[in-house]
C-alpha cells in the first residue's frame, strides 16, 4: 500500500502579511541606504544592476497590488506546493517586466509599492482567488511565495553591496518551509530526512523509510545555505566542501534534485 499523502503545510496567514510587510521594509531601508555609485554594481543575476534588482524587489509586492486590482479568475490553477516548480518558466518574462521599470526614483518607487499594498490588502479575503504569471492562487497562498522573492532577492542585494540585511523570522521560515515542502513534492518517499534547523524537517526520496531511532540517510543545512541551493545561488559540492552541509548515509546526495527554482 503506497503511503498516505501528507495534509499541505498550513501558514498562519496574518503573520505571513506582517511578515511580508516586515521584509519588504527591511529591503528598501538598505535600499536607500545605498550610495549612488553602489547602484550600477552587478550582481549575480545575470547582467542585472543593483538597482535592477532594487526594482524587482518591489515587484513582489507589486503583483499582488495588480491582483487584486483586477477581475478575480473563475478558478484555482496552481496549489502553494506547485508553485516553486512552476517558476522555471518565467525567467525571460521577469527580466522584461524589471526592465520596463522606471527604476530612476527608487525611494518613490518603493513608497509608492508600500502604500499600494498595504490598501489593497487592507479588508482583503486571504481565499480570494488573484491571477500570477504562473496561474491564479489564493491570496493568502501567494503572500507565501511572496516571503520566497523578498527572503532570496535579500540574500542577493546583500552579496552584491555587502550590506548585512536584517531578516523578519517569519519570512525565512515561510520561505525555508516551502522550499523544503517542494523538495519532498519533487522527490517524495521516506529514505533521506532532511533537517533545517530550527525551521523545517521533511523526508524524501524513494526507498526504505525510516521508523525509529536515527535516520539511516540525513541532510542537515542552515536555512540560508538551503535556500541558495534550492534557488540555484550555490550548488551541492560546494556548500559540502565548505561544511555548511552534513549529509550522512548512501542515499544522502541531494546534487540531482538541486535546485528547485531559479
Amino acid at each position: 500500500m503506497p503511503p498516505a499523502r501528507k495534509r499541505p503545510r498550513s501558514y498562519d496567514p496574518d503573520k505571513i502579511r506582517a511578515a511580508v510587510t516586515a521584509q519588504f521594509g527591511h529591503v528598501r531601508d538598505a535600499v536607500l541606504a545605498l550610495p549612488p555609485e553602489a547602484l550600477d554594481r552587478p550582481t549575480r543575476l545575470g547582467t542585472w544592476t543593483v538597482r535592477e534588482l532594487a526594482a524587482h524587489l518591489t515587484m513582489a509586492l507589486g503583483t499582488v497590488v495588480r491582483g487584486l486590482a483586477g477581475p478575480e479568475p473563475a478558478r484555482r490553477e496552481l496549489a502553494l506546493l506547485d508553485w516553486p516548480l512552476a517558476t522555471a518558466i518565467g525567467a525571460a518574462t521577469i527580466d522584461e517586466d524589471v526592465r520596463a521599470l522606471d527604476a530612476a526614483d527608487l525611494p518613490g518607487l518603493y513608497a509608492r509599492v508600500a502604500d499600494d499594498f498595504a490598501k489593497a490588502l487592507a479588508g482583503a479575503d486571504g481565499e480570494r482567488l488573484l491571477p500570477t504569471r504562473f496561474g491564479a492562487m489564493t491570496l493568502a497562498d501567494h503572500l507565501v511565495t511572496r516571503t520566497v522573492e523578498l527572503v532570496v532577492h535579500t540574500d542577493d542585494l546583500a552579496a552584491a553591496t555587502g550590506t548585512e540585511i536584517p531578516y523578519d523570522r517569519q519570512a525565512l521560515a515561510a520561505c525555508t518551509r516551502l522550499l523544503a515542502d517542494a523538495l519532498a513534492a519533487k522527490a517524495p518517499g521516506g529514505a533521506v530526512e532532511v533537517r533545517i534547523p530550527p525551521y523545517a524537517v521533511v523526508q524524501c526520496v524513494e526507498g526504505p523509510r525510516h521508523t525509529r531511532g536515527t535516520p539511516p540517510n540525513v541532510v542537515e543545512t542552515d536555512p540560508l545555505t538551503w535556500i541558495r541551493l534550492a534557488t540555484g545561488r550555490t550548488d551541492w559540492a560546494a556548500e559540502l566542501d565548505a561544511a555548511r552541509i552534513a549529509a550522512s548515509g548512501e542515499r544522502a546526495d541531494l546534487a540531482a534534485l538541486l535546485p528547485l527554482m531559479s
